[in-house]
């Protein structure tokens, strides 16, 4: 008796099964698993001796490679091709770092913040902050590459206060002599007048409260963090040079735009450099030195999370990212 009722069951379970095959294989409205469309946090973190580095994703935005100079449309085509990436419009990424060197906690460049400049895709710094266990009120500093509004107006909240209100913000003396003075903009090219606008409410909560500092050339601003003059994108462009014990990471800045097009032809420039012969000059003496001493290196342009090395490749170069690992201490 107890056979039969046990045969019976698998029976009913077998037509069961098949009539949910017949449902989902006649395209019968069956429930499915939603798609989450939802990209892991922005944060990726590492040691570099005994500084724990966190890089932190804004966002992404669109490059279009016309930008792109001293070089020749079919060039780019093809280096692009070679690397995967469809053009003309490319997608670049905008980066920061989070320094926490045990004493201090230190963010290399703000990003867009709330200012929403560049559309929807930008401004997720301050979320992936806090994803990544930190909150803005617990940055000691902030040191700037440089004072285009990506790297600066995440400094401000939407109603223009200090997103950072215990930091110190420090920026080179020739980008601050550059970007904040009013006499510089007035005969600035009417299209560029809006950049140093924002440079200058970027900055203005910070001068208020005294919290507005400059440094100057290869500089140790804290106990191994020096400014790397790196002039050229813009007049005080600085890459920042960390070193713990016997390791040493370069985050360079906007020394690349396009990864793909720019290690393999250093030469190439962008439209955005205040002074194209010196942006080349300075790409060209950093990949060299990164290559030469073997320096970890983090980029504001480069695919997140930005971090990898530098490697000769004849006259050119080559970009390596990093690996994906636990941050082992």
């Amino acid at each position: 008796m107890a056979s039969s009722h046990f045969i019976s069951s698998i029976k009913r379970l077998l037509h069961s099964s098949q009539a949910i095959a017949l449902l989902a294989g006649g395209g019968l409205a069956v429930s499915a698993v939603p798609q989450q469309k939802i990209q892991v946090p922005g944060y990726y973190r590492m040691m570099v001796g005994q500084f724990e580095v966190t890089a932190l994703y804004d966002g992404a935005i669109g490059v279009d490679t016309k930008l792109l100079k001293n070089t020749s449309e079919e060039e780019v085509s093809r280096l692009l091709s070679h690397l995967f990436v469809k053009g003309p419009v490319v997608q670049t990424a905008v980066n920061a770092y989070l320094i926490n060197t045990g004493n201090k906690l230190v963010l290399i460049d703000a990003g867009v913040g709330a200012s929403q400049i560049f559309g929807p895709t930008l401004g997720r710094i301050g979320t992936n902050l806090m994803a990544g266990g930190y909150r803005p009120d617990q940055i000691d500093a902030v040191f700037l590459t440089h004072l285009h509004p990506d790297h600066v107006t995440g400094l401000l909240t939407a109603d223009g206060k200090a997103v950072f209100p215990h930091a110190e913000i420090w920026s080179s003396q020739d980008d601050n002599d550059f970007w904040l003075n009013e006499e510089v903009a007035s005969k600035a090219p009417a299209g560029f007048q809006p950049f140093f606008k924002m440079a200058r409410e970027a900055a203005a909560p910070y001068q208020a409260t005294g919290r507005w500092k400059t440094f100057s050339h290869d500089e140790e601003i804290l106990p191994g963090i020096t400014s790397v003059s790196a002039y050229g994108h813009t007049p005080g462009h600085s890459a920042y040079l960390l070193s713990s014990g016997d390791q040493r990471l370069l985050i360079w800045g906007d020394i690349v735009h396009n990864h793909a097009v720019q290690f393999a032809r250093p030469e190439v420039a962008i439209e955005f450099d205040s002074n194209k012969d010196q942006a080349v000059a300075a790409r060209k003496k950093l990949f060299a030195k990164a290559a030469k001493e073997r320096l970890l290196v983090g980029g504001m342009h480069l695919p997140f999370p930005g971090l990898g090395h530098v490697r000769a490749d004849g006259n050119h170069y080559a970009w390596v990212p990093v690996e994906f690992a636990p941050a082992v201490k």
